[in-house]
Parts: C-alpha cells; sequence; structure tokens
C-alpha cells in the first residue's frame, strides 16, 4: 500500500499574506560617496501600506547600532508580531537579544535569497533607481537629507499597484472642479506631485 505524503506546508507567499498586517522587513544597502565612502543605509518596512517606518545612515554598522535603530523604530510598545531579515552578520547577539526582549518573532530568509524578502529589495531598488541614480552623494547629513525628501515623496504621492495605485499615506480623490492640475516639484525636481488648485 502507497504510503501517503502529508499535507504541504504553506508556501512562503501565503506566509508573507497572511501576516502582512504584523510584518515589517529590515535591510541594509550601500551608497558611495564623492570622497569615496561607502555609507550603509539601514531602512524599516512596514508591509502593510509599504510605509517606509524609519532609516538611518552609517559608515560603521554594528549590532549595538542596529539593534538601536529597531528601537528608535517602534518606541513605546509599537513593536510588529514579526520582522523579516536576512542572516547578515551586522544582526549579531546584541540585535537578537534587543529583538528578542521586545518580543518579536525574527523571520529569517534562507542565505543568498534576496527575492525572500521581495519589499525590501523592491524599496531599495526604488531608492536606487528613482534618487540615488541621479545625486552624487557628499557625506551622511547630505544622504540623510536626500533619503528625508525622497521618502516624504514616496509616502505622499508615489502610487502603488498593490495599494490600487495609492500612495502610503493615502490621497484623497480631488474633482476636477477643484482647478487645474499643477506640478509641485519633489525631491529637488527629481519627481513631482500633482494637485488641483484654483485658479
Amino acid at each position: 500500500m502507497p504510503k501517503r505524503c502529508p499535507a504541504p506546508s504553506q508556501t512562503w507567499r501565503t506566509f508573507l499574506t497572511n501576516h502582512i498586517r504584523d510584518l515589517v522587513s529590515i535591510d541594509f544597502f550601500t551608497v558611495p560617496t564623492a570622497r569615496l565612502r561607502v555609507l550603509f543605509v539601514f531602512v524599516v518596512l512596514a508591509h502593510h501600506r509599504r510605509r517606509v517606518l524609519h532609516f538611518n545612515v552609517t559608515e560603521h554598522p554594528t549590532a549595538a547600532w542596529t539593534a538601536q535603530q529597531i528601537v528608535d523604530a517602534f518606541p513605546d510598545d509599537s513593536a510588529p508580531s514579526y520582522l523579516l531579515r536576512d542572516r547578515d552578520s551586522v544582526y549579531g547577539h546584541v540585535f537578537r537579544q534587543r529583538v528578542k526582549g521586545m518580543g518579536v518573532g525574527e523571520v529569517l530568509t534562507a542565505p543568498h535569497s534576496p527575492w525572500q524578502n521581495p519589499l525590501a529589495e523592491r524599496l531599495i531598488g526604488s531608492i536606487r533607481r528613482e534618487c540615488l541614480n541621479h545625486v552624487i552623494v557628499l557625506g551622511e547629513r547630505h544622504l540623510r537629507r536626500t533619503l528625508a525628501r525622497y521618502f516624504a515623496y514616496y509616502h505622499r504621492a508615489r502610487t502603488h499597484l498593490s495599494l490600487a495605485k495609492d500612495a502610503p499615506h493615502g490621497r484623497p480623490i480631488e474633482r476636477p472642479e477643484l482647478g487645474t492640475v499643477i506640478p509641485i516639484r519633489e525631491v529637488g525636481g527629481l519627481h513631482h506631485r500633482y494637485v488641483r488648485r484654483a485658479a
């Protein structure tokens, strides 16, 4: 008699879909500067509305620095249920202990599998294509300022297909009777936000 195969466990996509409201991704990416330094950018992304909850820049990331970023991202018991991350060595013992102390479950991607953290990887690609590929970064302060401007545009005006072409913070529908459409420059003129204004 043939053996019955057990029912398969849920797929990775099913896990992400089931926990979208309770899931946050974190990741690092590097940015070279005009002075030939390499800066590391840490981003925290909420899956539900694709909001960037926190970012910071450093030249020397450590487990203690990264743990402090998690605390800064989730003050006053606002931590999510799950934290999706890769297996980078920067998430050392200090980081893991801090996350555990906050009551957050860590979900680790498989080694060398960036596609298992798709929203963070997509965000980083968008930051590069839509902003950093068009800017020469001078230093940490300049990079922070540039990213802050980009994230303001990203949250208020940049549409997402997964959000039914809405922005992460939501945009009200503007009726034609409000006036003509005018462009407002964003991110130093790299992008525009369009609103209706009375003439």
